[in-house]
């Protein structure tokens, strides 16, 4: 069976997606990055390897994310997208009718806006946390609550307080302050539920035409407490799809299918259990003075990236 893989590499989770020729998912992997994208990527290779059967054959790879060209070095990808690119192919693929996408990872948050399904605007957050599920992650560790359970405690809440969101460093003073007036704690998280969702309009998706659908997607959406704060605050319904953690890994897959020319870069499934390490100099052959990232495999020079002339990317294997 031929199908094409796809790989989504963030700072707090890594996603990987298996499809067949007629765009059946077949396998899907969702889990923590935990700071080693390059172990994540080898270790999501072995569990897929493990969940697939042996008549499968892999002809074509799409890497996207935070860490897009690293993983697309280590698994041998035929096409590297932007985040943006995928997961609009992806939700377009499963959701045909979408008009927005709001998108809330550990590290960044991002709105899609499309037409006709084309992306004819978006946004993205990526240097404050107060948007992102690690605000989350963040304030939960202070309440001590697991963060797996922050939704159910949510929705329990009658009275939502209003609780600061702009800032982690607000939020927290913030909601000591309403615990010591009193506040219950199910008020509590579902204030900071609705501060983000708040936060996300405000910020992130300021400016936007939000129009319905609207589909939910990343990691935060399977809180359900962040979807009722975003439904009461837009006063629409928002859509959490089936495969909403993992969009952006099967939009990659969709897109190395579409553009797959000849035979695919995979490295095959070996590269799990090879030895890869990255290291990096600085070029100062002009004032730009690039950091030249060098991926070696098993002592080898792999690829090399991130010079904005081409002087050493250009001399990558094609």
């Amino acid at each position: 069976m031929k199908t094409y893989l796809g790989v989504d590499v963030g700072s707090v989770s890594t996603k990987l997606a298996l499809i067949d020729e007629k765009n059946n998912a077949l396998e899907s992997l969702y889990f923590r990055t935990e700071g080693d994208p390059i172990n994540a990527i080898q270790k999501g290779l072995r569990r897929l390897k493990e969940k697939i059967s042996k008549d499968i054959k892999i002809i074509g790879v799409g890497t996207t994310g935070s860490a897009r060209y690293l993983a697309g070095v280590v698994v041998g990808a035929d096409l590297v997208k932007n985040e943006i690119s995928a997961h609009a192919k992806g939700v377009n693929f499963f959701v045909p009718e979408v008009r927005t996408v709001i998108e809330i990872g550990g590290q960044d948050s991002k709105i899609i806006i499309l037409e006709n399904r084309v992306v004819v605007d978006f946004a993205m957050n990526l240097i404050c946390a107060a948007g992102t599920g690690s605000f989350l992650d963040a304030q939960a560790f202070r309440l001590g609550i697991p963060v797996e359970k922050f939704s159910q405690i949510a929705l329990k809440s009658k009275q939502p307080t209003i609780v600061g969101s702009r800032c982690t460093v607000f939020a927290e003073s913030d909601m000591i302050h309403k615990q010591q007036i009193g506040h219950s704690r199910e008020d509590i998280v579902a204030g900071l539920c609705h501060g983000l969702a708040r936060n996300f309009l405000a910020n992130v998706a300021k400016g936007k035409k939000i129009s319905s659908p609207i589909v939910f997607l990343g990691g935060v959406s399977e809180n359900l407490g962040m979807r009722k704060a975003f439904e009461n605050t837009l006063g629409e319904k928002v859509i959490v799809p089936k495969y909403n953690t993992v969009m952006g890994a099967l939009g990659a897959a969709l897109l190395a299918k579409e553009n797959i020319q000849g035979k695919t870069k995979f490295r095959g499934w070996e590269v799990s259990d090879q030895d890869i390490k990255c290291t990096s100099f600085q070029c100062k052959g002009c004032p730009n003075l690039c950091e030249v990232i060098e991926a070696h495999i098993d002592g080898k020079v792999v690829s090399r990236w991130n010079d904005r002339c081409g002087k050493y990317s250009s001399l990558n294997p094609q």
